[in-house]
């Protein structure tokens, strides 16, 4: 089975997403997003604390996390909560922090955003032919691993 792992950078901070084959979805690592946005030296702590101070009033939100084994900085795969691109949003606003918004823009490719602005010009050179057709080129984006 081929897993397709990608990382981001939101302020010089990963965040990891990871395809899921089985649902056609790419999932993001919930500890990656919160470690960008509130800067906490312990953001899985922070992550837990969060989602159990919260089940109850986040109850259907919460129900959608799932874990996924993710490629750590020390090379080994650990299981790590994870959620769909459409509710990462949701789940964003539960944060307290005042950058979430700035997150969310940033998540969410509005042409504000240095990626919203890096895709238009992407797509602007690629309908001008520089790229050379039928060579992928997703491997400088995305890590790919079989397993």
């Amino acid at each position: 089975m081929s897993i397709k792992q990608s990382i981001r950078f939101y302020n010089d901070r990963e965040v990891r997403a990871v395809w899921n084959e089985e649902q056609n979805k790419w999932y993001f690592s919930i500890v990656d997003i919160v470690a960008a946005i509130t800067n906490s030296p312990r953001p899985r702590v922070y992550w837990g604390t969060v989602k159990n101070r919260q089940k109850e009033t986040h109850a259907e939100l919460y129900s959608k996390c799932i874990q996924l084994k993710l490629m750590s900085a020390d090379g080994k795969r650990y299981a790590t909560d994870c959620f769909a691109q459409e509710d990462i949003s949701e789940v964003v606003k539960t944060l307290s922090s005042k950058n979430t918004t700035a997150f969310l823009d940033w998540f969410t490719y509005s042409d504000n955003s240095i990626d919203g602005q890096s895709r238009k010009k992407a797509y602007t050179l690629f309908e001008s032919g520089i790229f050379m057709k039928g060579i992928d080129y997703s491997y400088y984006y995305e890590q790919k691993e079989d397993l």
